[in-house]
This record gives structure tokens, sequence and C-alpha cells, in this order.
């Protein structure tokens, strides 16, 4: 079943970890999808490539998030290969951790830049899109559909990650204002929190039995999540079977929000 058949999807950070998995989500749905990267192309040509060997459509846009000229071209590119856009996936995201009080400034701006300005820039620009060209109804009930990655880190304190978690409360609040403002024009926007997902960013966490068993305490579900966890999400909140959903953030992480730590009375 190709929920997203004749839709158009833009996928930013798309040629590894969760991006990845929601770009390659999105293909199998029936999307024509624009892999977004701002490093390492062949693995963004290769992600071409599989997609195409698959059935699907997509082309690869390199841009960084955090330039306004760049986000306008890539958006441009896209026009011009697909016509239009129709779902907005904001998902490219870097961390530069640090000690609170031994964080430079550079470290602070490169996260907001990335995380947040970056997100601004492309919704920016997809809002526009959709507000010029409205409801096409042989493809979504929506005239468009906006996706932010946020993470479990909107809700939970991240002592050495203030930059990071930082920008992921404001990507709650980013999302759930644009909805406000954008819903009466059926453009939905939510965002999704993913936990411990098994991607490169983190590897740390899970890639000795050591450091999962850790990491599993803070997972009541007992696994590790998989970056196709992700795309499933993606998809469910880009189809027309979530149009009643505005302004959430969806969390997909096994259940650390929770409070693992108070099952046994604290």
């Amino acid at each position: 079943m190709q929920q997203l058949k004749g839709q158009s999807a833009l996928v930013t950070g798309a040629n590894s970890g969760i991006g990845k998995a929601v770009a390659e989500s999105l293909a199998s749905a029936g999307a024509n999808v624009v892999i977004n990267y701002v490093s390492d192309p062949d693995s963004a040509q290769q992600m071409v490539t599989n997609i195409k060997a698959a059935g699907g459509n997509a082309i690869a846009i390199k841009a960084d998030v955090s330039k306004e000229d760049q986000v306008h071209d890539m958006f441009q590119k896209m026009f011009d290969t697909f016509g239009t856009i129709d779902i907005l996936v904001n998902n490219a995201g870097i961390q530069k951790d640090s000690p609170f009080v031994d964080m430079t400034l550079d470290q602070w701006m490169a996260v907001i830049n990335v995380n947040l300005t970056g997100y601004f820039l492309c919704a920016r620009e997809a809002a526009r899109e959709f507000l010029r060209r409205g409801i096409v109804k042989d493809r979504s009930v929506a005239a468009g559909k906006i996706i932010c990655m946020s993470s479990v880190h909107e809700r939970i304190p991240w002592a050495g990650h203030v930059n990071y978690a930082s920008s992921k409360g404001g990507i709650m609040m980013f999302s759930k204002s644009l909805s406000q403002e954008l819903a009466p024009h059926h453009i939905r926007v939510n965002a999704i929190g993913p936990g411990a997902i098994r991607t490169p960013i983190n590897k740390s966490a899970w890639d000795t039995q050591e450091s999962l068993d850790r990491l599993l305490t803070l997972i009541p579900y007992g696994r590790i999540g998989e970056p196709e966890d992700i795309g499933k999400a993606a998809v469910w909140l880009a189809s027309d079977e979530s149009d009643y959903v505005n302004g959430i953030t969806l969390f997909v992480d096994g259940g650390m929000l929770l409070y693992p730590g108070f099952s046994t009375n604290g």
C-alpha cells in the first residue's frame, strides 16, 4: 500500500541514520524523495540508486540547512525536478557535546544554527509553497505536511549536552507554534521524539554489551530502537491516516519518558 503515491518529500540530513530510514520509508510508501546531505555524497547517491532499483524515485541535493541561500537553492532544485513539495521532514541535526562551563560560543551556535535555524529556514520555504499551491485533492486532503525530528530531550534534561537539549526544546515549541498558525490552511505540523536509536551518532551507547546493558536500564520495553521504527512513524504522520493529528510530538522511545528509575519506587 503506497499511502504517499504521487507526493514529493524532502528529508534533510537524509544520507545516514534516522534520516536515511525516513527517506527510504517515504520512498517505499510511494513518495518522490529528495535526499538532502551536507557531506558524504557517495552515500546519498547510493541511496538514490537503491530507491530507484526498488521502483521508487529520488534525487540527492547537497545543502547546508543553516545557510539561507543554500536552502533556497535546494528547494528550487526540488521544484525543478518534482514540481512542488508535499512533505518536509526536518531531520538534519548535530551534537557538539561539552561540559557547560567549557562550552564555546562556536559549539553553542553550531548546534542551534543547524538544529533550530535550519528547521526554520526549510519550514518557511515549504510553507510558502503549500500556501501558494493549496490542496491537491488527488494527492492529499492536506495542503502540506511538516515533520520535525525532535528527541526525548525536548522533555528530559541532559547535562553535558545543554546546546543539544536546548535545540530540541526549541523544536517542540517551534512545531507547536507553527502548527497553530498553519492549521487553518490545512497544513499539518508535527514532531517525532526518538528515544535511543541505533545510529552512528550514538554508537558508543550500544556498540558493546556493557554499554548496551546500561542503556537498556533506561528503556522499559527492553530493546534499543531501530531507524526503521522512526521511518514508519514518519510515513504515518505524512499520510492522510493522521489527518486529525496536529501539533504533537509523537514519542517513539520504548518508554524512556516513563521514568523507569521509579519503577521500583525510586
